[in-house]
Parts: structure tokens; C-alpha cells; sequence
């Protein structure tokens, strides 16, 4: 993996800082309105960093999980833009324009940036735990061959 410069790490960093706080902090009803936009920023923050980082290697399990953090980023994302929507309603006059409307916008958008934050953070630490298995079993590899 091409190696974040200070900067970005740091980003990378406060990105996730921001989306552990802001949903803390939703959770809890403090300040809703503003840790919402704080979750959208830190997860585009943390999916900003995380793209930046390339893996110019030819493992092919490497890869794979590459694409899986990728799934996950997205779903950091849709977490954000679901908070958002949780929050201030923008989508709810299209949906709710009849009784299934509004039924289809509550099971589509009520809470449901839970489900998004919960599948993105087991995603991300299963790659993150393989990848590094992965990368020591190759080191291995390349030094028992030498």
C-alpha cells in the first residue's frame, strides 16, 4: 500500500474521529442538527484518505480486499447522507405523498444510517485485520526465499 504523506494521515485521522464522535453524539441527542453534517464530513474525509492510499501490488487477495474497503467506504458514506436525512427530512415531501409513500421513506430512511455505519465498520476492520495477515504471510514468504 502507497504510504499516506503527514497531512493526509492526519485527515484520515480526523475523519474518523469525527464520524466516532458525531455519532456518539447523535446518538445521545446532543446538537443533532450540526453532528449529522459532522458524520457526512468525516466519513467523505475518511473515504477521501482511504481512496488516495493505492495497493500497486499483484496479490490477488490484496486486491479483493481492496474492493471490500471500498464497499465499505460507500457505506460510510450512505451512514452520513441517511444521518442527514434522519435529521432534516429533505426526501420526506417525494416519498410521502401517500400512506405506502411514507411507509417506503420510514423503512428506507428512519435509522437506517445505523445499519450503513454497522456494515461499513465490521467491513472495514475485517480487510484491515486480513490485510495485514495477508502482508506478513507475503514477508514471510519473500524472506524465506532469500
Amino acid at each position: 500500500m502507497k504510504q499516506l504523506s503527514k497531512a493526509e494521515t492526519f485527515l484520515f485521522l480526523a475523519g474518523g474521529v469525527l464520524m466516532v464522535a458525531g455519532a456518539g453524539c447523535y446518538v445521545f441527542f446532543i446538537l443533532q442538527g450540526l453532528v449529522c453534517f459532522l458524520v457526512l464530513a468525516g466519513s467523505l474525509l475518511f473515504a477521501a484518505m482511504q481512496a488516495r492510499q493505492r495497493y500497486e501490488g499483484t496479490s490477488i487477495t490484496l486486491r479483493r480486499l481492496r474492493r471490500i474497503q471500498f464497499f465499505a467506504l460507500a457505506c460510510f458514506v450512505c451512514a452520513g447522507v441517511f444521518m442527514v436525512e434522519d435529521c432534516y427530512h429533505l426526501l420526506k415531501p417525494w416519498f410521502a405523498q401517500s400512506i405506502s409513500g411514507y411507509a417506503n421513506y420510514v423503512n428506507i430512511f428512519h435509522n437506517n444510517w445505523v445499519v450503513a455505519l454497522l456494515i461499513g465498520a465490521l467491513l472495514e476492520m475485517y480487510t484491515t485485520a486480513s490485510a495485514t495477515n495477508c502482508a506478513k504471510k507475503s514477508k514471510r514468504t519473500i524472506n524465506n526465499e532469500i
